[in-house]
């Protein structure tokens, strides 16, 4: 996946005349030096191991720490009260986004995408989406490779990582990822794509990592639930013709230059925001003592 720049990856597709995900494909061929069948296999495999996740949520599993599990299942059951503020679909995004985030916290299999931070977001939206729209695996793995090529971008010009970046690096990333993965199954085009991907980013940028006590769970699991809910609306503006005023390779830019300007205290340490705060604290303490 060789694209550094949105704009390369708009420019390849009209010369080419391919779309997003095929472009991706071919690249990953030309620069793995792999065959069709075998990138797709991997991708394939993804989409599996996202759904089966999904699907083996364990509702009665609790992180080691005590911080985190039960919420996804707590959503579920307010799903089906049919008074929700957001409607069904949003609601399904919510739980799943606190599925794959809790899952990652009880030590549950789980697909990195881009981090395990930020685990959530993609199957959230894209699960969803699937089920609503009843797409094919087929389709929903191009999706994947649309995602992967926006992501393949962000990490080679600013970060995924919190620990780099902050939190918009993990969470960010994630969410641009899946908002140009949700226009390209809404047959949008390159530019929209790069639109929703820029949209979706905007959003986030500051994003501190704060992580109380040092772990992956508090305030990370409920911030895929803001990620998800953020690819959504990205998406949708940009299928209206929205454009975003930054261009997307730009946001990606200025998201490094954030990122550097950072305080370390605010990028993964556990020393700054909501894990230095009297709540933060006596959560850390409590654990140590234990």
């Amino acid at each position: 996946m060789a694209f550094e720049s949105m704009e390369e990856w708009i420019q390849y597709c009209r010369k080419q005349s391919v779309s997003a995900p095929e472009a991706v494909i071919l690249e990953d061929i030309h620069d793995r030096g792999v065959t069709r069948a075998e990138t797709w296999k991997q991708m394939a495999g993804m989409w599996s191991a996202m759904c089966q996740s999904d699907g083996e949520y364990d509702r009665t599993l609790i992180s080691q720490s005590g911080l985190v599990g039960g919420a996804a299942g707590q959503m579920e059951d307010y799903i089906k009260t049919d008074h929700t503020l957001c409607g069904d679909m949003i609601g399904k995004v919510i739980m799943r986004a606190l599925r794959l985030g809790e899952s990652n916290a009880c030590m549950k299999r789980i697909v990195a995408a881009p981090t395990a931070g930020a685990c959530g977001v993609l199957p959230a939206v894209l699960i969803t989406t699937a089920e609503a729209e009843k797409f094919s695996d087929e389709k929903m793995t191009e999706a994947l490779f649309t995602a992967a090529g926006i992501g393949q971008i962000i990490a080679s010009r600013a970060y995924i990582a919190g620990a780099m970046g902050g939190c918009q690096a993990e969470i960010g990333s994630a969410s641009s990822m899946a908002a140009g993965a949700l226009v390209y199954l809404k047959n949008g085009s390159p530019e929209q794509i790069a639109d929703a991907a820029a949209i979706a980013m905007k959003n986030l940028l500051g994003l501190v990592c704060d992580p109380v006590a040092g772990l992956v769970e508090v305030p990370c699991v409920k911030r895929n639930v803001v990620g998800a809910i953020n690819a959504m609306a990205a998406a949708d503006m940009a299928l209206a013709g929205i454009h975003s005023a930054v261009p997307a390779d730009q946001v990606f830019d200025a998201m490094k230059e954030i990122g550097d300007q950072m305080n370390s205290s605010l990028r993964e340490t556990a020393e700054g925001g909501l894990a230095a705060t009297p709540a933060g604290r006596k959560v850390r303490e409590k654990l140590t003592l234990h």
